[in-house]
């Protein structure tokens, strides 16, 4: 079992910042690829940025040049750091890790006000 706890989501201005952090515990060996997805209310959970064990990156073309994954195995950890946020990155945010099984975490609220 993995279990996944986000933190860093609340309430920004448009074109401000915000740090969203993830931490893995248990079985956290068996964790491949790490990301982050969304989901806006109405609309489906969506990829918005994945990175892998060796560091390989790939992001959604909407946050492309504004947010930043990265990841420490050593302490578990994957971050996104997002930069010049738009109202449409209004979603609730959920950490994934790509393991034996799919795990999710409980999410976490961002707000981006016009």
């Amino acid at each position: 079992q993995v279990q996944l706890v986000e933190s860093g989501g609340g309430l920004v201005q448009a074109g401000g910042s915000l740090r969203l952090s993830c931490a893995a515990s248990g079985i956290t060996f068996s964790i491949n690829a790490m990301a982050w997805y969304r989901q806006a209310p109405g609309k489906q959970r969506e990829l918005v940025a994945r990175i892998t064990r060796g560091g390989r990156v790939n992001y959604a073309d909407s946050v492309k040049g504004r947010f930043t994954i990265s990841r420490d195995n050593a302490k578990n950890t994957v971050s996104l750091q997002m930069s010049s946020l738009k109202p449409e990155d209004t979603a609730v945010y959920y950490c994934h890790a790509d393991s034996i099984q799919d795990y999710w975490g409980q999410g976490t609220q961002v707000i981006v006000s016009s």
